[in-house]
């Protein structure tokens, strides 16, 4: 009897911290700055990462998941929305939330000149960006608007609307230069 009192105890103890792993699995980082995700972000698309590894990032929040499948949500500002575009030639993916980790855009390491502007007419950004080791321009722009987007590269250029809405894409992979 008593063997199998110890048998049940032992199997208890093994469970319990299985269930705490699984509850714990989708961590809410609330404790986190607003300029720390912003810099986390930063890092994870520059590159600076592990192979186990992975981030993406919806309008509202920042999905970190590690080597152990854990994954970690951080939220994003209220008051800025991150957005990610690969401007293209002749290649691209289609994408609606952007990896991070893991999109690729065609033209690396490639100065663009950027304009956006809202659609009063008050240009937001007016500036040459670098594409980086990923293709990708990262963008912070406010939440909450549509924006009309100009960049150019070498004569060849390509304009669209994007906005920032909460249900709105942080990939864009539609822009193909001509």
């Amino acid at each position: 009897m008593k063997f199998k009192i110890i048998v049940i105890i032992l199997a208890v103890f093994t469970f319990l911290p299985a269930c705490n792993a699984q509850n714990d699995s989708k961590e809410l980082n609330t404790n986190t700055s607003i300029q720390d995700v912003k810099e986390l972000v930063n890092e994870y698309s520059v590159g600076n990462f592990t192979d186990e590894e992975t981030a993406s990032i919806t309008s509202t929040q920042l999905i970190v998941t590690d080597s152990k499948e854990n994954e970690f949500v951080y939220d994003l500002p209220e008051d800025e929305f991150f957005v990610s575009i690969a401007p293209f030639f002749n290649e691209t993916h289609p994408c609606t939330n952007h990896s991070l980790t893991g999109c690729q855009g065609e033209l690396t390491n490639e100065d663009f000149d950027i304009h956006i502007e809202d659609l009063e007419g008050n240009t937001i950004i007016e500036e040459t960006m670098n594409s980086g080791d990923n293709g990708f321009i990262d963008l912070w722009l406010p939440r909450d608007k549509t924006y009309q987007v100009k960049i150019t590269q070498d004569g060849k250029e390509v304009e669209s609307e994007l906005s920032t809405f909460e249900n709105d894409g942080t990939c864009i992979t539609t822009m193909q230069l001509s």
